[in-house]
């Protein structure tokens, strides 16, 4: 597969979940934009692609359709705040199966301080995290569906949001206790 035939919207997702490793870490970096800089050998291994259908592709050609924007909208709010960002990913592999993720991304700085991209490290998900953050998911996604698309992603951060308030935590301390589930 070329790059574009690879390019996210072509694959066509199939209910096959492919599994990382208890001991296993997807190590990617991007540049400001999110362009892929940097992947390590579990990064193709996991997603079925190769270094040159990825480097310098937009991070999301991994993405897989059953993410709702406003995670990502959540993700980039944070980065540009220069936090980092925690959260459940499910991706989507070259052959169109899929895998899930506990993502951390964290902005990468150069030793002036100025900000040269954003390095990314995800592990297998706790067991139970993502049976519970499907649950949430779904319905981010069904308020994304609402309306128009420039507000669906505000939509769905305040499903997430109203969520988390509902069990009295911090976004962290939600992301921390799916961890531990």
């Amino acid at each position: 597969m070329d790059k574009k035939s690879s390019r996210k919207g072509l694959i066509k997702p199939i209910d096959k979940e492919v599994h990382l490793a208890e001991d296993g870490f997807i190590v990617s970096k991007t540049d400001t934009t999110g362009r892929l800089t940097y992947i390590n050998r579990t990064f193709m291994e996991v997603s079925g692609f190769v270094e040159d259908e990825l480097l310098g592709q937009q991070h999301n050609i991994i993405r897989h359709p059953d993410m709702p924007r406003g995670v990502f909208k959540l993700l980039w709010q944070e980065l540009k705040a220069t936090r980092e960002f925690f959260g459940y990913v499910k991706n989507l592999c070259k052959s169109g199966a899929y895998y899930w993720v506990f993502a951390n991304v964290t902005p990468d700085f150069d030793e002036r301080g100025n900000l040269r991209g954003y390095y990314s490290v995800r592990r297998k998900p706790a067991p139970g995290a993502i049976n519970a953050i499907e649950v949430v998911y779904e319905k981010m996604r069904e308020a994304e569906a609402q309306g128009d698309r420039k507000t669906a992603p505000d939509r769905s951060i305040k499903i997430l949001e109203d969520h988390i308030a509902e069990q009295n935590q911090s976004y962290i301390q939600y992301m921390q206790s799916l961890d531990a589930a």
